[in-house]
């Protein structure tokens, strides 16, 4: 499979996170909605309006309980990454970022993230998390300069060297 612009912003997000102080599942969440948010800001968003807890959550990887998402339901929260901030849900005390109804869990990341590296998934990890500990925390807390010092500059590199060095 295919590592793509995609897999590389949803991998620098959760490396992002995680050197931020997000545990790695909740890191994890936040990459690939982040991953999941600024691809359908390029395509133009197409959701509804207006922001409340959503009457059901779901998962690609998951389904919830009606006692589970009453759970969510009275957890939803926005959380800020430096000047970023995503809702989010809990989840057995764990953070888990959501669009929608849609739960960003640690299985949908494997799913829709690691699985493109195979069994390699954890070097390219190990890449990320160097790459984002070698700037300022203060590029880290801004969206912009992430994206613009981090991210932009090497996805394309990084879309190739992960896609050819760690992908099956």
């Amino acid at each position: 499979m295919a590592v793509g612009r995609f897999q590389v912003m949803a991998t620098l997000q959760a490396a992002r996170a995680y050197v931020l102080g997000l545990p790695v599942a909740s890191a994890k969440s936040f990459g690939l909605n982040r991953a999941i948010f600024y691809a359908a800001a390029k395509r133009g968003f197409k959701g509804k309006g207006g922001v409340k807890p959503p009457t059901q959550f779901k998962s690609k990887a998951k389904e919830y309980t009606d006692r589970e998402i009453k759970k969510m339901q009275k957890s939803f929260s926005m959380t800020s990454i430096g000047d970023e901030a995503a809702y989010n849900v809990e989840i057995d005390g764990k953070k888990f970022f959501v669009i929608g109804s849609e739960v960003q869990s640690p299985d949908d990341f494997a799913k829709q993230i690691a699985k493109r590296f195979g069994k390699n998934f954890s070097k390219a990890w190990k890449e990320a998390v160097k790459i984002c500990k070698e700037y300022d925390k203060g590029v880290l807390l801004s969206q912009r300069y992430f994206y613009e010092t981090i991210y932009k500059p090497r996805r394309d590199e990084l879309a190739k060297k992960w896609a050819d060095k760690y992908a099956e």
